[in-house]
């Protein structure tokens, strides 16, 4: 057994783990835009030697509000897939059924809570920054695939975000304390949507044959290749506020594009495709699974 997670356990860690919305960021708070919001190691900035401190500083500041905007996004075609899941085990084990439930509550209270980020973003920034969407169509295209594929999308991003805040945001004394407080309780909750995406994913792949485990890779891989066309775009409308803001178009805009690009890649993607904990569940689903993700998990670096 590669883990000991359970429906009850998890509900009860993430009830005593709860906040509340304005706890954690007001709504009519405000941002503090003299300071980094995400950490180098996502945002990548402090290379663009083209750019000065303060413009690589505002190219950061547009980065955390991708970052919210995108895990936005992502919360909500989790919230769908979460009651297609929870529907069949109303008559079932009473456990499951709540921490389903708590967990798409949490999802829904971190939707509001980015929200509430962006206006505040808006308020300071003064400059529209444009998001990939419209969210209802990107969900809808995920949510088309295999079940199992999207809950190993899911899956990967929830470690995904364990690993930012443990690894990058937590120690780093440079970025916004408000950004790391938010973060903080965000991975507070997240810490449990982990391991109970863990127990939908063994779930959804009890029984599959290896061709049908092959099959829900391609589709995994489908939707990887999907997000990254939406990553790039991203990269580009973080370009053009940038450029709004500072005044002036980038000379070497297609050089930083694709730097900008690799960053996202490796922050939505590949740091994911990495975790430890990911790669054992992919390990207990199937090894070929496991080998083609490590095959693929270069590309995103």
């Amino acid at each position: 057994m590669y883990h000991d997670f359970n429906y009850e356990n998890a509900l009860a860690s993430s009830l005593r783990a709860q906040w509340q919305l304005d706890d954690v960021l007001a709504a009519n708070q405000d941002l503090d835009f003299s300071r980094n919001f995400m950490p180098e190691s996502l945002a990548r900035t402090a290379a663009l030697t083209s750019l000065s401190a303060d413009e690589q500083r505002t190219l950061n500041q547009i980065s955390a509000h991708q970052y919210l905007s995108i895990f936005g996004i992502v919360e909500e075609f989790i919230l769908p897939f979460l009651f297609d899941h929870a529907r069949p085990a109303l008559r079932g084990d009473d456990w499951r059924v709540r921490a389903l439930l708590n967990f798409a509550s949490e999802e829904a209270k971190h939707i509001h809570l980015f929200k509430r980020y962006h206006s505040a973003f808006l308020r300071g920034f003064l400059v529209h920054c444009e998001v990939i969407g419209p969210s209802e169509a990107i969900g809808a295209k995920i949510l088309s695939h295999d079940p199992l594929a999207v809950g190993l999308v899911i899956l990967m991003i929830e470690w995904m975000t364990q690993q930012h805040y443990l690894g990058s945001i937590r120690d780093d004394g440079d970025i916004d304390p408000l950004f790391k407080s938010l973060m903080r309780h965000h991975w507070m909750e997240e810490a449990q949507h982990a391991k109970l995406d863990t127990l939908i994913v063994d779930a959804l792949a009890e029984g599959r044959s290896e061709e049908e485990i092959d099959r829900v890779m391609d589709e995994f891989f489908e939707i990887g290749a999907f997000l990254d066309e939406g990553l790039k775009s991203q990269a580009g409308f973080n370009l053009d506020a940038l450029e709004t803001m500072i005044g002036r178009k980038l000379e070497n805009r297609d050089e930083i594009l694709a730097q900008q690009h690799q960053a996202a890649r490796w922050t939505y993607v590949g740091s994911g495709m990495v975790h430890e904990r990911f790669k054992a569940t992919l390990e207990a689903i199937s090894p070929r699974a496991a080998e083609r993700i490590a095959e693929a998990a270069p590309i995103f670096a």
